[in-house]
Protein backbone atom coordinates (compact mmCIF):
# COMPACT_ATOMS: atom_id res chain seq x y z
CA UNK A 1 0.00 0.00 0.00
CA UNK A 2 1.08 3.30 -0.90
CA UNK A 3 1.78 6.14 1.56
CA UNK A 4 -0.49 8.87 3.03
CA UNK A 5 0.68 12.57 1.48
CA UNK A 6 -1.15 15.54 3.29
CA UNK A 7 -2.35 18.32 0.45
CA UNK A 8 -3.38 21.80 0.94
CA UNK A 9 -5.26 21.98 4.73
CA UNK A 10 -3.86 25.90 5.15
CA UNK A 11 -5.69 28.92 5.15
CA UNK A 12 -8.84 28.07 3.56
CA UNK A 13 -7.96 25.74 0.91
CA UNK A 14 -9.13 22.13 1.04
CA UNK A 15 -7.45 19.73 3.07
CA UNK A 16 -7.08 16.22 0.97
CA UNK A 17 -5.13 13.27 1.70
CA UNK A 18 -3.63 10.92 -1.59
CA UNK A 19 -2.43 7.44 -0.64
CA UNK A 20 -2.63 4.22 2.15
CA UNK A 21 -6.86 3.97 2.49
CA UNK A 22 -7.62 7.48 1.25
CA UNK A 23 -9.93 8.09 -1.89
CA UNK A 24 -8.85 8.06 -5.57
CA UNK A 25 -9.23 11.61 -6.27
CA UNK A 26 -10.23 13.36 -9.72
CA UNK A 27 -7.78 16.03 -10.94
CA UNK A 28 -7.60 17.85 -14.40
CA UNK A 29 -5.47 20.61 -16.01
CA UNK A 30 -6.51 24.45 -17.12
CA UNK A 31 -6.39 24.26 -20.57
CA UNK A 32 -5.75 28.28 -21.22
CA UNK A 33 -3.20 30.76 -19.73
CA UNK A 34 -4.94 32.77 -17.61
CA UNK A 35 -3.85 36.31 -17.06
CA UNK A 36 -4.65 39.13 -14.65
CA UNK A 37 -7.61 39.90 -16.16
CA UNK A 38 -8.85 36.51 -16.10
CA UNK A 39 -9.37 37.40 -12.25
CA UNK A 40 -10.94 40.70 -11.94
CA UNK A 41 -14.70 41.85 -12.08
CA UNK A 42 -17.09 39.74 -14.42
CA UNK A 43 -14.13 37.61 -15.78
CA UNK A 44 -12.70 36.90 -12.12
CA UNK A 45 -16.24 35.55 -10.79
CA UNK A 46 -16.29 33.46 -13.84
CA UNK A 47 -13.22 32.06 -13.32
CA UNK A 48 -14.09 31.58 -9.86
CA UNK A 49 -17.75 30.32 -10.43
CA UNK A 50 -16.43 27.61 -13.17
CA UNK A 51 -13.57 26.44 -10.65
CA UNK A 52 -16.18 25.93 -8.01
CA UNK A 53 -18.62 23.49 -10.51
CA UNK A 54 -15.95 21.58 -11.47
CA UNK A 55 -15.25 20.64 -7.30
CA UNK A 56 -19.25 20.28 -6.82
CA UNK A 57 -18.33 17.59 -10.30
CA UNK A 58 -16.34 15.62 -8.31
CA UNK A 59 -12.60 17.64 -9.25
CA UNK A 60 -10.48 17.84 -5.93
CA UNK A 61 -7.27 19.25 -7.76
CA UNK A 62 -6.82 21.90 -9.84
CA UNK A 63 -3.38 22.03 -12.30
CA UNK A 64 -2.35 25.11 -14.24
CA UNK A 65 0.80 25.59 -16.47
CA UNK A 66 3.33 28.29 -14.55
CA UNK A 67 5.76 29.02 -17.81
CA UNK A 68 7.12 32.23 -15.91
CA UNK A 69 6.73 34.49 -13.05
CA UNK A 70 4.18 36.41 -13.76
CA UNK A 71 1.81 33.46 -14.25
CA UNK A 72 2.87 32.65 -11.16
CA UNK A 73 1.88 35.81 -10.03
CA UNK A 74 -1.55 35.34 -11.49
CA UNK A 75 -1.97 31.95 -9.63
CA UNK A 76 -0.66 33.09 -6.89
CA UNK A 77 -3.65 35.39 -6.38
CA UNK A 78 -6.05 32.92 -8.12
CA UNK A 79 -5.56 30.46 -4.96
CA UNK A 80 -6.37 33.25 -3.01
CA UNK A 81 -9.56 32.98 -4.24
CA UNK A 82 -10.40 29.48 -4.24
CA UNK A 83 -10.56 26.88 -1.59
CA UNK A 84 -10.13 23.18 -3.91
CA UNK A 85 -6.33 22.92 -4.12
CA UNK A 86 -4.14 24.11 -6.75
CA UNK A 87 -1.15 22.60 -8.44
CA UNK A 88 1.75 24.53 -10.34
CA UNK A 89 3.22 22.81 -12.68
CA UNK A 90 7.02 23.48 -13.17
CA UNK A 91 9.94 23.28 -15.78
CA UNK A 92 13.12 24.37 -16.17
CA UNK A 93 13.35 27.65 -13.59
CA UNK A 94 13.77 26.71 -10.07
CA UNK A 95 12.67 30.43 -9.55
CA UNK A 96 9.11 29.64 -10.45
CA UNK A 97 8.81 27.30 -8.06
CA UNK A 98 10.54 29.47 -5.11
CA UNK A 99 7.95 31.82 -5.79
CA UNK A 100 5.19 29.80 -6.49
CA UNK A 101 5.66 28.31 -2.98
CA UNK A 102 4.82 32.50 -1.46
CA UNK A 103 1.64 31.54 -2.34
CA UNK A 104 -0.98 28.83 -1.14
CA UNK A 105 -0.72 26.94 -3.97
CA UNK A 106 -1.60 23.17 -2.41
CA UNK A 107 1.22 21.48 -4.83
CA UNK A 108 4.11 21.79 -7.03
CA UNK A 109 4.79 19.68 -10.43
CA UNK A 110 8.10 19.60 -11.17
CA UNK A 111 11.01 17.11 -12.83
CA UNK A 112 14.01 17.28 -10.92
CA UNK A 113 16.03 16.46 -14.02
CA UNK A 114 15.25 19.99 -15.78
CA UNK A 115 15.11 22.39 -13.03
CA UNK A 116 18.91 21.93 -13.46
CA UNK A 117 21.96 22.31 -10.47
CA UNK A 118 21.92 20.33 -7.42
CA UNK A 119 21.73 23.68 -5.82
CA UNK A 120 18.19 24.50 -7.30
CA UNK A 121 16.55 21.40 -6.50
CA UNK A 122 17.71 21.55 -2.76
CA UNK A 123 16.71 25.32 -2.68
CA UNK A 124 13.30 23.79 -3.95
CA UNK A 125 12.68 21.00 -1.74
CA UNK A 126 14.16 22.86 1.81
CA UNK A 127 11.12 25.78 0.63
CA UNK A 128 8.56 23.21 0.01
CA UNK A 129 9.33 21.29 3.56
CA UNK A 130 9.23 24.36 5.10
CA UNK A 131 5.98 25.27 3.22
CA UNK A 132 4.49 21.86 4.00
CA UNK A 133 4.13 21.53 0.13
CA UNK A 134 4.20 17.91 -1.65
CA UNK A 135 5.55 18.02 -5.26
CA UNK A 136 4.34 15.27 -7.59
CA UNK A 137 7.62 14.44 -9.61
CA UNK A 138 6.27 13.73 -13.76
CA UNK A 139 7.67 11.45 -15.86
CA UNK A 140 6.85 11.57 -19.38
CA UNK A 141 7.88 8.68 -21.89
CA UNK A 142 7.95 11.84 -24.86
CA UNK A 143 10.91 13.67 -22.52
CA UNK A 144 13.05 10.68 -20.72
CA UNK A 145 16.71 11.77 -20.35
CA UNK A 146 18.81 11.20 -23.82
CA UNK A 147 20.93 8.37 -22.17
CA UNK A 148 17.62 6.07 -21.74
CA UNK A 149 15.96 7.41 -24.49
CA UNK A 150 19.24 5.79 -26.81
CA UNK A 151 18.40 2.56 -24.43
CA UNK A 152 14.98 2.32 -25.85
CA UNK A 153 15.71 3.27 -29.53
CA UNK A 154 18.75 0.41 -29.16
CA UNK A 155 16.37 -1.95 -27.52
CA UNK A 156 18.45 -2.55 -24.66
CA UNK A 157 15.34 -0.97 -22.20
CA UNK A 158 11.22 -0.85 -23.01
CA UNK A 159 9.91 1.85 -23.24
CA UNK A 160 8.56 1.32 -19.68
CA UNK A 161 11.31 0.04 -17.94
CA UNK A 162 12.84 3.48 -18.91
CA UNK A 163 9.58 5.53 -17.39
CA UNK A 164 10.42 3.51 -14.18
CA UNK A 165 14.20 4.27 -14.33
CA UNK A 166 13.72 7.54 -15.05
CA UNK A 167 11.02 8.10 -12.04
CA UNK A 168 13.52 6.06 -9.69
CA UNK A 169 16.71 8.71 -10.42
CA UNK A 170 14.35 11.29 -9.47
CA UNK A 171 13.33 9.48 -6.32
CA UNK A 172 16.72 9.51 -5.11
CA UNK A 173 17.57 13.17 -5.79
CA UNK A 174 14.49 13.26 -3.43
CA UNK A 175 15.91 10.66 -0.73
CA UNK A 176 19.60 11.96 -1.37
CA UNK A 177 17.28 15.79 0.64
CA UNK A 178 15.09 13.63 2.90
CA UNK A 179 11.71 14.83 1.56
CA UNK A 180 9.27 12.11 1.51
CA UNK A 181 6.11 14.25 0.87
CA UNK A 182 6.26 13.46 -2.78
CA UNK A 183 4.27 12.03 -5.38
CA UNK A 184 4.97 10.55 -8.64
CA UNK A 185 3.55 9.86 -12.06
CA UNK A 186 4.68 7.63 -15.47
CA UNK A 187 2.67 8.70 -18.35
CA UNK A 188 2.84 7.30 -22.19
CA UNK A 189 0.50 7.68 -24.90
CA UNK A 190 0.25 3.89 -25.15
CA UNK A 191 -1.39 2.25 -23.15
CA UNK A 192 0.47 -0.44 -22.70
CA UNK A 193 3.59 1.09 -21.58
CA UNK A 194 1.66 3.20 -19.25
CA UNK A 195 0.32 -0.40 -17.88
CA UNK A 196 3.53 -2.02 -17.39
CA UNK A 197 5.66 1.42 -16.02
CA UNK A 198 3.24 1.59 -13.14
CA UNK A 199 3.11 -1.96 -12.40
CA UNK A 200 6.69 -1.81 -12.07
CA UNK A 201 7.15 0.99 -9.84
CA UNK A 202 4.22 -0.27 -7.99
CA UNK A 203 6.06 -2.94 -6.86
CA UNK A 204 9.20 -1.05 -5.72
CA UNK A 205 7.72 1.97 -3.76
CA UNK A 206 5.12 3.30 -1.49
CA UNK A 207 5.48 6.55 -3.45
CA UNK A 208 1.49 7.27 -4.06
CA UNK A 209 1.05 6.80 -8.05
CA UNK A 210 -1.11 9.18 -10.16
CA UNK A 211 -2.26 7.90 -13.25
CA UNK A 212 -3.26 8.50 -16.64
CA UNK A 213 -2.58 8.35 -20.26
CA UNK A 214 -1.08 11.55 -21.42
CA UNK A 215 -1.48 12.89 -24.99
CA UNK A 216 -4.34 10.38 -25.31
CA UNK A 217 -6.57 12.25 -28.21
CA UNK A 218 -9.78 13.43 -28.67
CA UNK A 219 -12.88 12.86 -26.74
CA UNK A 220 -13.37 9.82 -27.56
CA UNK A 221 -9.86 7.95 -28.32
CA UNK A 222 -8.63 10.15 -24.77
CA UNK A 223 -11.24 8.58 -22.96
CA UNK A 224 -11.10 5.12 -24.21
CA UNK A 225 -7.66 4.68 -24.16
CA UNK A 226 -7.32 6.31 -20.55
CA UNK A 227 -10.26 4.01 -19.41
CA UNK A 228 -8.43 0.79 -21.20
CA UNK A 229 -5.42 1.94 -18.77
CA UNK A 230 -6.89 3.03 -15.73
CA UNK A 231 -9.65 -0.20 -15.15
CA UNK A 232 -6.57 -2.60 -15.41
CA UNK A 233 -4.37 -0.35 -12.79
CA UNK A 234 -7.30 0.13 -10.29
CA UNK A 235 -8.33 -3.19 -10.57
CA UNK A 236 -4.68 -4.39 -9.39
CA UNK A 237 -4.76 -2.02 -6.60
CA UNK A 238 -2.58 0.59 -7.99
CA UNK A 239 -3.52 4.26 -8.22
CA UNK A 240 -3.91 7.06 -5.71
CA UNK A 241 -5.33 10.20 -7.90
CA UNK A 242 -6.25 10.14 -11.89
CA UNK A 243 -6.28 13.28 -14.47
CA UNK A 244 -7.98 11.55 -18.04
CA UNK A 245 -6.08 13.67 -20.61
CA UNK A 246 -7.97 14.68 -23.34
CA UNK A 247 -7.94 17.06 -26.22
CA UNK A 248 -11.09 18.66 -24.51
CA UNK A 249 -12.74 20.65 -21.94
CA UNK A 250 -11.36 20.38 -17.88
CA UNK A 251 -15.25 19.31 -17.41
CA UNK A 252 -15.42 16.45 -20.06
CA UNK A 253 -11.80 14.79 -18.20
CA UNK A 254 -14.00 15.43 -14.86
CA UNK A 255 -16.55 13.59 -16.05
CA UNK A 256 -14.75 10.66 -17.75
CA UNK A 257 -12.23 10.36 -14.65
CA UNK A 258 -15.88 9.46 -12.37
CA UNK A 259 -17.33 7.37 -14.63
CA UNK A 260 -14.23 5.48 -14.72
CA UNK A 261 -14.25 5.35 -11.02
CA UNK A 262 -17.63 4.27 -10.94
CA UNK A 263 -17.33 1.48 -13.32
CA UNK A 264 -13.91 0.49 -11.88
CA UNK A 265 -16.48 0.17 -8.18
CA UNK A 266 -19.06 -1.81 -10.51
CA UNK A 267 -16.83 -4.52 -11.81
CA UNK A 268 -16.67 -5.70 -8.40
CA UNK A 269 -14.67 -9.08 -7.75
CA UNK A 270 -14.65 -9.83 -11.68
CA UNK A 271 -11.51 -7.65 -12.51
CA UNK A 272 -10.17 -7.17 -8.85
CA UNK A 273 -7.17 -8.82 -8.57
CA UNK A 274 -4.89 -8.89 -5.06
CA UNK A 275 -7.56 -6.89 -2.89
CA UNK A 276 -8.12 -4.46 -6.04
CA UNK A 277 -7.56 -1.86 -2.74
CA UNK A 278 -7.99 1.22 -5.44
CA UNK A 279 -10.95 0.25 -6.75
CA UNK A 280 -12.38 -0.11 -3.02
CA UNK A 281 -11.42 3.10 -2.62
CA UNK A 282 -12.46 4.73 -5.74
CA UNK A 283 -16.06 3.82 -4.51
CA UNK A 284 -15.47 5.08 -0.94
CA UNK A 285 -16.89 9.27 -1.69
CA UNK A 286 -19.79 7.60 -3.06
CA UNK A 287 -20.75 7.06 -6.75
CA UNK A 288 -22.91 10.67 -7.17
CA UNK A 289 -25.43 10.38 -9.64
CA UNK A 290 -25.32 7.98 -12.24
CA UNK A 291 -26.95 9.21 -15.70
CA UNK A 292 -28.11 6.48 -18.29
CA UNK A 293 -29.47 7.56 -22.12
CA UNK A 294 -29.87 5.89 -25.12
CA UNK A 295 -28.17 6.19 -28.26
CA UNK A 296 -31.31 7.64 -30.36
CA UNK A 297 -32.82 5.92 -33.32
CA UNK A 298 -35.60 6.52 -35.94
CA UNK A 299 -37.85 6.30 -33.10
CA UNK A 300 -37.11 8.92 -31.41
CA UNK A 301 -39.45 11.60 -30.54
CA UNK A 302 -37.41 13.34 -27.68
CA UNK A 303 -33.85 14.81 -28.58
CA UNK A 304 -31.77 12.81 -25.71
CA UNK A 305 -28.22 14.61 -27.08
CA UNK A 306 -29.31 18.06 -26.20
CA UNK A 307 -31.04 17.04 -23.08
CA UNK A 308 -28.25 15.21 -21.98
CA UNK A 309 -26.00 18.03 -22.66
CA UNK A 310 -27.35 20.48 -21.10
CA UNK A 311 -28.63 18.62 -17.84
CA UNK A 312 -25.13 16.49 -17.36
CA UNK A 313 -23.12 19.18 -15.62
CA UNK A 314 -26.01 20.07 -12.84
CA UNK A 315 -26.38 16.37 -12.65
CA UNK A 316 -22.93 15.50 -12.03
CA UNK A 317 -22.55 18.87 -9.69
CA UNK A 318 -25.21 17.24 -7.51
CA UNK A 319 -24.30 15.29 -4.11
CA UNK A 320 -26.53 12.13 -4.60
CA UNK A 321 -25.85 8.51 -5.46
CA UNK A 322 -28.88 8.33 -7.95
CA UNK A 323 -29.93 7.06 -11.42
CA UNK A 324 -31.42 9.41 -13.48
CA UNK A 325 -32.40 8.28 -16.79
CA UNK A 326 -32.89 10.43 -20.63
CA UNK A 327 -34.31 8.23 -23.12
CA UNK A 328 -35.65 8.81 -26.43
CA UNK A 329 -38.99 6.79 -27.08
CA UNK A 330 -41.68 4.56 -25.40
CA UNK A 331 -39.27 1.20 -25.78
CA UNK A 332 -36.48 2.64 -24.03
CA UNK A 333 -38.46 4.69 -22.03
CA UNK A 334 -39.97 3.80 -18.53
CA UNK A 335 -39.35 -0.43 -19.35
CA UNK A 336 -35.84 -0.24 -20.02
CA UNK A 337 -35.00 2.34 -17.48
CA UNK A 338 -37.45 1.60 -14.93
CA UNK A 339 -34.61 1.28 -12.68
CA UNK A 340 -34.07 4.96 -12.93
CA UNK A 341 -34.92 6.47 -9.75
CA UNK A 342 -35.88 9.61 -12.12
CA UNK A 343 -36.64 9.53 -15.86
CA UNK A 344 -38.00 11.59 -18.89
CA UNK A 345 -38.78 10.02 -22.77
CA UNK A 346 -40.79 11.16 -25.70
CA UNK A 347 -43.69 9.48 -26.67
CA UNK A 348 -44.92 11.16 -29.73
CA UNK A 349 -45.71 14.55 -29.41
CA UNK A 350 -45.34 14.51 -25.63
CA UNK A 351 -42.72 14.28 -23.47
CA UNK A 352 -43.09 11.52 -20.19
CA UNK A 353 -41.68 11.44 -16.46
CA UNK A 354 -41.05 8.65 -14.59
CA UNK A 355 -40.14 6.91 -11.35
CA UNK A 356 -39.04 3.38 -11.21
CA UNK A 357 -40.92 2.93 -14.27
CA UNK A 358 -44.21 4.57 -13.35
CA UNK A 359 -45.41 7.90 -15.20
CA UNK A 360 -46.14 10.58 -13.07
CA UNK A 361 -46.18 13.54 -16.00
CA UNK A 362 -47.36 13.97 -19.13
CA UNK A 363 -45.93 17.08 -20.70
CA UNK A 364 -45.48 19.47 -23.99
CA UNK A 365 -41.83 19.47 -24.86
CA UNK A 366 -41.35 23.25 -24.71
CA UNK A 367 -41.97 22.37 -20.57
CA UNK A 368 -39.41 18.89 -20.67
CA UNK A 369 -36.78 21.27 -18.73
CA UNK A 370 -39.17 23.31 -15.88
CA UNK A 371 -40.93 20.07 -15.52
CA UNK A 372 -37.77 17.42 -15.21
CA UNK A 373 -35.98 20.41 -12.58
CA UNK A 374 -39.32 20.19 -10.52
CA UNK A 375 -38.94 16.31 -10.09
CA UNK A 376 -35.34 16.84 -9.78
CA UNK A 377 -35.80 19.11 -6.69
CA UNK A 378 -38.47 17.15 -5.17
CA UNK A 379 -36.41 13.97 -5.35
CA UNK A 380 -33.37 15.65 -4.32
CA UNK A 381 -33.30 17.06 -0.86
CA UNK A 382 -30.09 19.03 -2.01
CA UNK A 383 -30.18 20.08 -5.80
CA UNK A 384 -27.01 21.93 -7.17
CA UNK A 385 -26.16 25.67 -6.50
Amino acid sequence: MSRVVAIGGFDHVDALSIGGNSPVLIQTMWKDRLGFSDLEGKAGEATVERIAALKRMGCSLLRFAVPDLEAAEVLGNLAKMVSIPLVADIHFDYKIALRCLDFPIAKIRINPGNIGSRERVEAVLTRAAAKNRPIRIGVNAGSLPLDLRDKVDSGDISQAEALVEAAEQELAIFREFDFSSCLISMKASSVADTIRANRLLAERTDVPLHIGVTEAGPLIAGVVRNAAALMVLLSEGIGDTIRVSLSDTVEREVIAGREILACAVDSGEALIKGGGAAVKRAGSQGQGVKIVSCPRCGRNSFDTHGFTEKWQPALYAMDKNITVAVMGCAVNGPGEARHADLGITGAGDKVLIFRHGKVIRTIDAADADAAFREELETLATKFFN
